[in-house]
């Protein structure tokens, strides 16, 4: 089932914990979108696990 979805994730950089939205219907992905708090490039890798559901990490531009 793909839909969007709130996820809370934990900035790489400064820390804070942010409520983002998730669209989860273009499958496995990776993109930008900047940390609402301290506007670092947080880099979202979205993948599928075997119940279909959309596993989110996040990382550091520079790791």
């Amino acid at each position: 089932m793909h839909y969007q979805q709130e996820t809370l994730i934990q900035c790489p950089y400064c820390g804070e914990t942010l409520d983002v939205l998730i669209d989860g219907s273009s499958g496995p992905q990776s993109y930008y979108e900047d940390c609402s708090v301290c506007c670092a490039p947080i880099l979202f890798i979205l993948t599928e696990d075997e119940a279909g559901e959309i596993d989110v990490t996040v990382k550091r531009d520079d790791e």
